[in-house]
C-alpha cells in the first residue's frame, strides 16, 4: 500500500516501536532547535538504525555548534562520542564527569559500566 498504509493514532497499528522513535526524532531535528532533549532516544531501535541516528545527532552538533543536545542513555554506543558525559548513581548524585577518554583513564564508575557491557 506503499504511503496509503494505515498506521492508526500514535503510529499503534503497523510501526514498530524504533519506526515510532524515528518519526519523533526526524522533526525535532529538522526544526533546528537551540535545546533538545532526548531520553533513550535508540532504545528501541536496531543497530543499523540507532547507528543511523547517532550519525544525524553528530551532524547536527557539528551543523550548529551552540545548540545543546542533552541525551539521556544506557546504550554507551549512544553517549561515547558525546563532549561531555555525566554519570549519576541510582538516586541521581553526579558521581563523575568527563568525556568518553577521560572517563575511561580516570573513572571508576563509567570505566567499571564499559568493561561490564563489552
Amino acid at each position: 500500500m506503499g504511503y496509503d498504509i494505515p498506521i492508526g493514532l500514535n503510529g499503534t497499528s503497523f510501526l514498530s516501536g524504533g519506526q515510532k522513535q524515528c518519526i519523533h526524532i526526524a522533526p525535532a531535528l529538522f526544526r533546528n532547535p537551540k535545546i533538545l532533549l532526548l531520553d533513550e532516544a535508540t532504545s528501541a531501535l536496531d543497530v543499523y538504525n540507532e547507528k543511523l541516528v547517532e550519525e544525524s545527532l553528530n551532524a547536527a552538533r557539528q551543523d550548529n555548534p551552540s545548540r545543546t543536545i542533552i541525551i539521556v542513555a544506557h546504550r554507551l554506543s549512544t553517549i561515547q562520542s558525546c563532549d561531555l558525559i555525566r554519570v549519576l548513581s541510582p538516586n541521581g548524585r553526579l558521581l563523575e564527569s568527563g568525556t568518553h577518554a577521560e572517563l575511561m583513564a580516570h573513572g571508576t564508575a563509567y570505566r567499571r559500566f564499559v568493561l561490564d557491557h563489552m
